[in-house]
């Protein structure tokens, strides 16, 4: 991870400014962390099912896989991927899929233990679908 030099009392906003210059694979991680974080503060309040749940639910992508992941639908899109890599990418794929089919699971479960809409938890969650090419 990247060093950043901000100074000992920080605003949100310096924060965030300083976040804007880190690198797609450090902000990657600082997303995952924070993620965690906020899951963290709500487990504390929740009971061990939900604990569970969310757990899962935090259980994404790790970046090294979806780094390699981006870099095989790059070559794809410029039709220079191999058959190996070509079939790594089918691979990646499906393993990927899985783990958000198992992580929205955990969402539509902990959505319906609380009785919210999806969409309502995961906006509450700072959860962002986000478009697989």
């Amino acid at each position: 991870m990247a060093n950043i030099q901000i100074e000992a009392q920080v605003s949100t906003e310096e924060l965030f400014r300083a976040i804007e210059h880190l690198s797609p694979g450090d902000f990657a991680d600082v997303v995952e962390r924070v993620l965690v974080m906020r899951a963290n503060r709500v487990a504390t309040h929740a009971d061990q099912s939900e604990t569970n749940l969310l757990s899962r639910i935090n259980n994404g992508t790790p970046v090294e896989m979806q780094k390699r992941f981006d870099e095989l639908v790059a070559k794809r899109e410029v039709e220079s991927i191999s058959p190996e890599e070509l079939s790594e990418l089918i691979d990646l794929t499906e393993l990927i899929e899985t783990r958000d089919a198992e992580r929205l699971e955990a969402l539509n479960a902990l959505a319906r233990s609380r009785g919210l809409p999806l969409a309502d938890l995961m906006n509450s969650l700072g959860i962002v679908p986000r478009a697989r090419v």
